[in-house]
């Protein structure tokens, strides 16, 4: 049987729901999620292969047009970079939310880039059909898309659809990851981004922005079945170091108790996780810093 492959960018705005995407093409959760903007800040790669395809699906960090520090612009390079000879791309929109300037932007850059894109109108569970029709009614008046499919990620509603279309692109080629690949992303890459997860889901709006997490440290005993991780998180000030910590130490716990139950699903081993605090001041204006995270992405 010959085999192909077709290489996909999900793009959109904050928060429209590109890592559920992501999730439920690939059957797994390997991108995290939460309601907080910067959720995904690298190009997470998902791999699906069915049948004689292999689906590699690139989620991008939200377009952000007003960049308040470096890191800001390391994404948008990161996006800039990811739909460049790719064979198609996905451009979201949130049905829910009215299809503002910035969702219009991004429809210019990416018909531009000469690659076929898909609209997926997503959270169709949120409204009603009349207003999905209206939505696309409005959005087809203003561009010529390949195909607009709505859908809902988190209920898994349209996903077959999104895959059927985008096999459309598929070409002659190597299965560039194993069968049984669902990521680019290393163990270590992972840990860190469910655990950089529950910081973003369990603190307050102006904390999570200013985290990293690195882990620093991943290995299996050999007497036993348990895998140890230890793992830095990284703030700018401080007083978050105080709020990350908690009184008596109860938010960290916290966040190590859910981070740790996640891990050992994804892992599928029982696992010790060591969390241990420091603080880089203004990290996110500092370009060394950056570097070492793996958040640069300049040619």
């Amino acid at each position: 049987m010959e085999s192909k492959n077709v290489f996909v960018t999900i793009i959109g705005r904050a928060n429209v729901g590109k890592s559920s995407l992501l999730n439920a093409l690939v059957g797994e959760k390997i991108a995290m999620v939460s309601d907080k903007p910067q959720t995904t800040r690298t190009r997470i790669s998902g791999v699906l292969t069915k049948g004689d395809i292999q689906y590699v699906f690139m989620d991008t960090p939200g377009v952000q047009y007003k960049t308040k520090n470096k890191l800001g612009e390391h994404m948008n390079n990161a996006v800039k970079q990811s739909v460049v000879d790719i064979d198609a791309i996905i451009f979201i929109l949130d049905v829910s939310k009215k299809i503002g300037e910035q969702d219009k932007l991004i429809a210019e850059r990416v018909k531009n880039t000469h690659s076929p894109v898909i609209l997926l109108f997503n959270k169709t569970d949120l409204v009603d059909k009349k207003v999905v029709a209206e939505k696309i009614k409005e959005i087809s008046e203003l561009y010529d898309f390949s195909a607009i499919i709505p859908i809902s990620a988190k209920n898994n509603d349209g996903v077959d659809l999104v895959l059927e279309e985008v096999s459309k692109y598929a070409s002659d080629g190597p299965h560039y990851f194993p069968d049984d690949a669902i990521t680019n992303q290393n163990e270590r890459v992972l840990a860190a981004e469910i655990i950089r997860e529950k910081l973003l889901i369990l603190l307050s709006d102006e904390i999570p922005h200013g985290i990293a997490v690195t882990v620093e440290e991943m290995k299996e005993r050999n007497d036993k079945d348990l895998l140890d991780i230890t793992a830095t998180i990284f703030c700018e000030r401080e007083s978050h170091k105080g709020i990350i910590i908690g009184k008596n130490g109860s938010m960290l716990k916290k966040i190590g108790t859910l981070a740790r139950e996640e891990l050992e699903e994804f892992f599928r081993i029982k696992v010790n996780l060591q969390c241990w605090i420091k603080v880089k001041e203004d990290w996110r204006n500092r370009e060394g810093i950056i570097k070492n995270f793996g958040l640069d992405f300049r040619k």
